[in-house]
């Protein structure tokens, strides 16, 4: 086996091209082994491990810069740069490699911590500056996929490469993919280019400015080492445009590109998965609800930004929907001003995005949508921390971030019957946007009555009425606030418990309530606790004797985190809560 043998991309160097073909399928067995046993990003992966090993064959890196668009084509990098132990190996092994670029992990071929999409061109174009200001002379190489093409980076990076005038080399890697299908108008010059084998008239690269060169075998290594050739060392900002098969050497993968972009462990043999448990999840339920609203709501839009399947819009359920959902690419900007102007125009946008993902739309939340009240609404999903914990994809930041727009709402559900309570509110009223977290921690249903209208000044729920400790948990944390009342009241105490519902303001009325018979008052929200719900309340009752226990996670940069010991280190754990409590009281 020739991979076992590579502890650099300079063991290739020798082979011939024969012996390339082989490394080539070898990475893809890989490949396949650590996603078959491990879990990760199965369909992006395989479509480029022939480009992968032509980049490392001709190109001589780590001299020359190699920048990834969003990782999901890196695992064959990994496996030529010393790392195939995490494909190889056991568990243990697999788990000490990221599934994304790293230079903590890799700092010698790994450039730059990638997870978002749409930055390659961007970080490349640094890259570039850095080299023509030193004086150097190596080739910056940024790999993009079609799919992050409509990301507004991409386009601003584009811009800017074209605008320095120098070597750069942009491997354009066309699948005919995002994670599901692509949306915009660069796609059907995409199309036009693939069906022209790059010679039609109209050429989106060239009109930028650019040299280009495309190849309709992207999976053929002979023929990517030739093109590679032709365009190392260049002076001049350029294109290398590949049509590669998304999920190639992989029948299953090859067959559902969607299904098989990312996937747990499965049988490598024939592609099957392990039978799951049936559950509900806010996913299918969200989905089926608004398919039900649409019926009779014809100005109800589900929006989505390049991954459909956060809002439960499976490709049956987008066919179903018709016009009334709306991909945008990924492109959470657009979305967003998108959600503005058609709240201006009379519909009822409701725009479904991961918490992770929201961050690239800050400005357009407070400019485009908030400064003009637009009533739009936002669901945030996976936010908190029992999601995504790989340090490009922390989902911990969406409180601080939301909480810090004027004219936002953000409510935080605590059950399923709250949720759609609040959602069908959100979506009625008209005055001002709203954003809902989406609970993270399963589907929770209630017997109880959940109330159906909701205020723009925020008015908290207190749940059970105590004294002397107040416990405001906050959405997928009031059931860990219900389980640390029901400690302390084996303790003696007979706490208040509050479901606080906004987490954007402070319910002065209720806070101000709790100074007459409460001397503490304990603050529970699943996320960043620097910047968060907790300390506005920890501010609000700053200058009183009210002392305040702030529940959240510490703000840092976590990667590939166990939630069991994140909550633990900080203090998070529902007997670590109480035992806090009963030492503050002490």
């Amino acid at each position: 086996m020739y991979i076992e043998k590579i502890k650099s991309p300079a063991d290739l160097k020798p082979l011939s091209i024969e012996a390339l073909k082989t490394v080539a399928d070898e990475t893809r067995q890989a490949v396949l082994n650590r996603v078959s046993k491990h879990g990760g990003h199965i369909g992006p992966n395989l479509g480029f491990v022939e480009a992968t090993v032509a980049l490392h064959y001709v190109f001589d890196t780590p001299k020359d810069k190699l920048v990834f668009d969003v990782s999901h084509q890196s695992y064959p990098h990994k496996v030529l740069t010393g790392r195939a132990s995490g494909f190889l190996g056991d568990l243990e092994a697999m788990d000490a490699i990221s599934g994304y670029s790293s230079p903590t992990e890799c700092p010698e071929y790994d450039n730059f911590e990638v997870g978002h999409t749409s930055t390659s061109v961007s970080l490349a174009t640094g890259l570039q500056k850095a080299r023509d200001i030193k004086g150097t002379n190596e080739n910056i190489i940024a790999v993009i996929g079609d799919g992050s093409l409509s990301g507004g980076e991409a386009f601003e990076g584009l811009d800017e490469a074209s605008e320095l005038g120098t070597g750069i080399i942009i491997v354009v890697n066309d699948n005919e993919m995002s994670i599901a299908e692509n949306h915009g108008g660069i796609y059907k010059n995409l199309r036009a280019l693939r069906e022209s084998h790059g010679t039609c008239e109209h050429n989106w690269f060239k009109a930028w400015g650019f040299e280009y060169k495309y190849l309709e075998e992207g999976n053929d290594v002979a023929k990517l080492i030739e093109l590679f050739r032709s365009v190392k060392g260049t002076d001049k900002p350029t294109v290398v445009h590949i049509h590669t098969e998304k999920g190639h050497g992989f029948a299953p993968a090859v067959a559902n590109k969607e299904a098989w972009h990312y996937g747990m462990p499965f049988n490598i043999e024939d592609g099957s998965r392990p039978a799951s448990p049936a559950y509900e999840t806010y996913e299918q339920l969200l989905s089926d609800w608004m398919l039900e609203e649409m019926k009779t709501d014809k100005t109800l839009v589900a929006v989505t930004s390049g991954t459909p399947s956060v809002a439960g819009f499976t490709p049956e359920k987008r066919i179903k929907a018709g016009k009334q959902h709306v991909d945008v690419g990924i492109a959470e900007e657009q979305a967003v001003a998108m959600i503005s102007g058609m709240a201006k125009g009379g519909l009822h946008p409701v725009w479904t995005v991961f918490s992770t993902f929201i961050q690239r739309s800050y400005d357009q939340i407070a400019q485009d949508l908030c400064i003009n009240s637009n009533p739009a609404v936002i669901n945030v999903a996976w936010g908190g921390t029992a999601s995504m914990n790989d340090i490009t994809h922390i989902c911990l930041f969406d409180i601080p971030m939301l909480c810090s727009i004027p004219n936002l709402i953000y409510l935080a559900p605590t059950t399923c019957e709250e949720y759609f309570a609040m959602l069908r509110w959100a979506i009625q009223q008209d005055k001002k946007p709203i954003a809902l977290r989406i609970p993270t921690n399963g589907v929770n249903h209630t017997s109880e009555a959940v109330d159906t209208m909701y205020d723009y000044e925020p008015k908290y729920k207190i749940m059970h009425k105590g004294s002397k400790v107040a416990i405001i948990a906050a959405g997928s944390f009031y059931q860990k606030g219900e389980n640390v009342g029901r400690l302390l009241a084996d303790k003696g105490i007979n706490a208040t418990l509050i479901n606080p519902r906004y987490l954007n303001a402070v319910d002065a009325n209720t806070l101000n309530a709790l100074k007459d018979d409460h001397e503490l008052v304990v603050t529970l929200e699943d996320g960043c606790k620097d910047g968060g719900f907790g300390e506005r309340i920890a501010s609000y009752y700053g200058p009183t004797d009210m002392k305040v226990l702030v529940g959240g996670v510490k703000k840092d940069l976590y990667d590939r985190f166990d939630l069991q010991q994140l909550l633990s280190d900080n203090h998070l754990q529902d007997e670590q809560i109480v035992d806090d409590v009963l030492n503050i009281l002490l």
